[in-house]
Order: C-alpha cells, then sequence, then structure tokens
C-alpha cells in the first residue's frame, strides 16, 4: 500500500474510534443522572452498574486508546509544528482527564458514594460537546 492510503486507512479508523468513544462520553454522565435517583443496593442500582461497567471497560476504553494511537500516527505524518494541532491536543488531553473523572465517579455509584448531584451530571456532560465542537472547528478551518 501506498502512504496515501495508509494514511486514509488511519484517518478513518481514527474517525470510526471518535465516535464511539464521544458515544461513551455523552452516554455514561447521562447514565449517572438517572443512577442518582436509585437506591443503592436496589436492583436499577445494579443495573444501572453494569450498564456503565460494560460501557467504560468495553466501548470507551478501547475507543479513546485507540483515538490516541490513530490520533499520534496522524499527527506524526502532518508534523507537529501547526498551533491548531497544539491546542487539538490540548483538548484531547483535558478529554482523557475527563474520561478518568468519570471513571472515578463510576466506582463511586459502585460503592455507594456518589457524592454529586444529577444536576451536576447534567452540567458535566457538556464538557465533551464543548470541546467537540472546538476539536471538529479546529480541524476543518485550521484557523492558526
Amino acid at each position: 500500500m501506498e502512504d496515501v492510503e495508509i494514511y486514509e486507512i488511519v484517518k478513518i479508523l481514527h474517525i470510526v474510534a471518535v465516535i464511539s468513544w464521544m458515544a461513551g462520553l455523552l452516554y455514561l454522565p447521562r447514565i449517572f443522572v438517572y443512577h442518582c435517583s436509585t437506591t443503592t443496593g436496589s436492583e436499577t442500582d445494579k443495573t444501572l452498574q453494569t450498564m456503565e461497567r460494560k460501557l467504560f471497560r468495553y466501548i470507551m476504553n478501547p475507543a479513546m486508546i485507540l483515538v490516541l494511537l490513530f490520533g499520534f500516527y496522524l499527527a506524526s505524518q502532518i508534523g507537529f509544528e501547526f498551533i491548531w494541532l497544539h491546542i487539538k491536543i490540548t483538548i484531547v488531553a483535558i478529554l482523557v482527564i475527563y474520561h478518568h473523572f468519570l471513571g472515578r465517579w463510576r466506582k463511586d455509584f459502585v460503592n455507594g458514594s456518589n457524592k454529586h448531584s444529577e444536576k451536576f451530571y447534567r452540567i458535566i456532560n457538556e464538557v465533551p460537546t464543548i470541546a467537540m465542537i472546538a476539536i471538529v472547528t479546529l480541524v476543518i478551518l485550521k484557523p492558526f
């Protein structure tokens, strides 16, 4: 395969991984909103914990890893000298940190020690949306 073909295939895989990761980053806090109103130890609590665990471990974690691997390859191919790329990487780093906070908050539900309200999770759910808008704008417009 030519380098261009490999680059395009990796770009496709990167976009698919981004979509998968973003779906999880948007959906997990929404599950937390509903989880806040359940009684610890109830059947609903156990069901939501299972949903959260499977989403986080089997979709979000692998997708995040693939986003980072494919993204690093793509960035290395175009070069790291672009300011827009540094801003994008910074926003992705914020999303990685956000991802880890979601994992911590998931464990709080498992331990029956959730400290946050439905309103908190509704507000925090906007972080990936804002990040996504910023990243797509940077990638399409390449303003810097």
